[in-house]
């Protein structure tokens, strides 16, 4: 059997190719994260501050890429970029609607608790 020098390259670069497209691990945001954006969120609710709002829009906006949340979590996300700005008026509606995602935020977004295994009760 006569083997090319072509047909071996891509044999050997067909037996690399997964090795190379292992994906890497990235770790689960931790729960200080979710409370830090929280308490932002809340901030730009009360005092209607350019800064606090713009603080909120961005760190959810760099959650939003992470790619280990879940979709809920990131329709959240995507509530938060899209109410923390400054009004004219700080109506309760204003706040409500930054409030409502805030609120949901830690309970959505934070890690699932995979469940332990119980050893299965032994009759006596």
């Amino acid at each position: 059997m006569n083997v090319t020098l072509p047909t071996r390259t891509l044999l050997l670069l067909a037996l690399a190719a997964p090795l190379q497209a292992a994906p890497t691990y990235v770790p689960w945001p931790s729960q200080d994260t979710f409370r830090a954006l929280q308490k932002e969120a809340f901030l730009c609710s009360l005092n209607n501050s350019q800064d606090q709002c713009d603080d909120v829009r961005q760190h959810a906006d760099e959650l939003m890429d992470h790619p280990r949340l879940p979709a809920v979590c990131k329709d959240v996300l995507w509530s938060l970029v899209g109410k923390a700005r400054v009004a004219t008026t700080n109506s309760f509606q204003r706040r409500d609607s930054i409030d409502q995602p805030a609120r949901r935020l830690i309970g959505v977004c934070s890690e699932p608790v995979k469940p332990s295994k119980k050893p299965a009760p032994t009759r006596t």
